[in-house]
């Protein structure tokens, strides 16, 4: 597995990414991960968000994280969860048109805040083939909406998430079309210290056999 990071340009700012790339030589798939709330102290150094691209990269899928605008090394200024997902667009043509990358098979995992970004953009970019959201912090809308989203689907919690607590997520699940997975992880909360490898092997398993399919 390699490391690299890079910048790359959003609309009139640079943003701050890093690649984990597999082994693996020739056309592979990638995920696209989104880091949680960067007012809140998340950005893509985030334990979910590496465990999620080590786990990946190890797997032979490419994994790029990067920074939100505004978080780190990132240009611009938090832009209410709207403007971000125009940082995940911009990644997406990053990844689509990197050499070796299949952009037929091309996914998107958000975290907590980055999943209810992520959501919005899956739901109207054809290039996002499979979806992750990890502790979703979706608000009664962002559930609406992922009632329409037709593609292969995970959803993951613990079960002693404060965010979304487990009755209420469960409740959710329920009304969502297939194909859909969910898992809860016993014991983690919503930061999921401890669960790393545990959810990075959760989602991993997710994209593997999805891409097989694809």
């Amino acid at each position: 597995m390699k490391r690299v990071g890079i910048t790359f340009p959003c609309g009139g700012i640079l943003l701050e990414g890093a690649w984990h790339f597999p082994q693996a030589t020739g056309s592979s798939p990638a995920v696209i991960v989104c880091h949680p709330h960067p007012l809140y102290g998340g950005d893509m150094s985030n334990n979910v968000v590496l465990a999620i691209c080590q786990e990946l990269a190890q797997q032979g899928v490419n994994a790029f994280r990067f920074n939100f605008r505004g978080a780190c090394e990132s240009g611009g200024a938090f832009g209410g969860g709207i403007a971000e997902q125009e940082d995940i667009k911009a990644a997406l043509a990053l990844v689509s048109s990197t050499p070796d990358i299949d952009p037929k098979r091309v996914g998107l995992a958000g975290y907590s805040f980055g999943a209810s970004v992520a959501l919005p953009v899956a739901l109207q970019d054809e290039r996002v083939k499979l979806l992750a959201l990890v502790s979703p912090a979706l608000s009664d809308s962002g559930w609406e909406q992922l009632k329409g989203y037709p593609k292969p689907k995970i959803l993951i919690s613990g079960n002693h998430d404060f965010v979304i607590p487990l009755p209420q997520f469960q409740q959710y699940i329920k009304d969502i079309p297939e194909p859909k997975q969910y898992q809860i992880i016993s014991g983690a909360d919503h930061f999921c210290w401890g669960y790393e490898e545990e959810l990075g092997q959760k989602v991993t398993q997710f994209f593997v056999a999805g891409f097989r399919r694809v």
